[in-house]
């Protein structure tokens, strides 16, 4: 009995170190300071991955520029330089510009869009397996996944107040890269692209002087109420906005199915956890911002939402003329968009006029 006992334990010993043989640990840069708000929504992302994989799959969080510049970060997923990547999928529209309508479709992809209607499109109707076609028509070997989406987002942050579009081209303007960024250069506002952590600096040195990032929480942790005291909420740059994981194809195809599996759903976990964690914790830091850094909140201007939709339409025809696969996801959007938009509209009218009305008395 003693020996059979023994060979069990020798057994069990085996199996266990075999399993920390096969354990891995997967380098992500991140394109923002892994200590930051977003930094946190990634490492909930990997924690869950590797519970779910009973640690088989570990990560090492890297900031932005500790492997590569934030601007060749996907390139370096591409060609094995780190594991994996952390991004914003729009900010790799000038690989290709459909990036922008799995990213952040610009003003609603001028057809509706919400957040809740853009991951209906996503996951019950079809935008998931265009989404997968994305990374091979940019020519990268990665894998995707969708796991933040953290729209609306907040139109930004100003010197002064602004009464009209004639104000707000008065200042330098930090947006985000690609379309959304260009589409404020075609109304005429000075857009100037960086990193999260390069905008309070800039803001201090006074080569920027005015700048959106997110929205209440993410934009109080780099501090720019510091610096900018006029906030504004509602925008239309990224009203949907998309975050990814993105594993290199080589690193990915190594991996267990059981392990695949582990990260698609902890995606589909967090993309939930993030919508609420953001909720709560943007509320209160828009309290606090208000009441003890003298944040003053103001409603944008009227002319802003028609020159920007405008503008956000023009350039989404011309990617549509000029790109066959912006065109075929754009279609298929809209196809979309027609069935769920409505709905969606109609039922959420109520909740709005009921939440306007209880913020109102507050």
């Amino acid at each position: 009995m003693k020996k059979i006992t023994s060979m069990i334990l020798a057994l069990v010993f085996a199996v266990s170190l075999i399993g920390s043989a096969s354990a891995k640990t997967l380098k992500i840069q991140l394109t923002f300071p892994k200590t930051s708000y977003d930094g946190q929504i990634v490492k909930m992302w990997t924690d869950r991955v590797t519970k779910l994989t009973r640690g088989e799959l570990k990560f090492e969080l890297l900031s932005k520029g500790e492997v590569v510049g934030l601007k060749e970060t996907l390139e370096a997923v591409d060609k094995g330089l780190v594991d994996g990547g952390a991004a914003w999928t729009h900010y790799w529209s000038n690989y290709h510009p459909a990036a922008m309508l799995f990213g952040s479709p610009v003003a609603g992809g001028g057809i509706g869009l919400s957040t809740k209607s853009w991951l209906a499109w996503y996951f019950d109707n079809g935008g998931k397996a265009l989404y997968d076609e994305l990374w091979d028509e940019m020519g990268m070997n990665v894998k995707g996944f969708v796991m933040a989406s953290s729209g609306p987002e907040a139109l930004g942050w100003f010197k002064e107040p602004i009464n009209s579009m004639a104000d707000f081209r008065k200042y330098r303007f930090r947006t985000p890269p690609g379309i959304p960024g260009q589409t404020y250069k075609d109304i005429g506002v000075a857009s100037v692209s960086m990193g999260g952590g390069d905008i309070l600096p800039a803001l201090e040195k006074g080569t920027i002087d005015a700048a959106e990032w997110c929205c209440p929480k993410p934009d109080s942790v780099f501090g720019f109420q510091k610096v900018l005291k006029n906030y504004y909420l509602q925008g239309l740059h990224q009203n949907v906005v998309n975050g990814d994981i993105y594993i290199n194809g080589d690193v990915y195809k190594s991996l267990t199915d059981h392990q695949k599996y582990a990260m698609e759903v902890a995606s589909e976990a967090m993309i939930t956890r993030n919508i609420t964690n953001r909720a709560v914790e943007n509320g209160k830091a828009l309290i606090d911002l208000t009441e003890n850094h003298g944040v003053i909140l103001h409603d944008t201007p009227a002319d802003y939402f028609t020159e920007y939709m405008n503008a956000a339409q023009a350039t989404i025809k011309k990617n549509a003329a000029e790109n066959a696969f912006f065109k075929k996801v754009y279609d298929h959007m809209t196809a979309h968009a027609k069935i769920v938009v409505p709905f969606i509209a109609q039922m959420e009218t109520s909740d709005a006029s009921i939440g306007t009305a209880f913020a109102s008395q507050q």
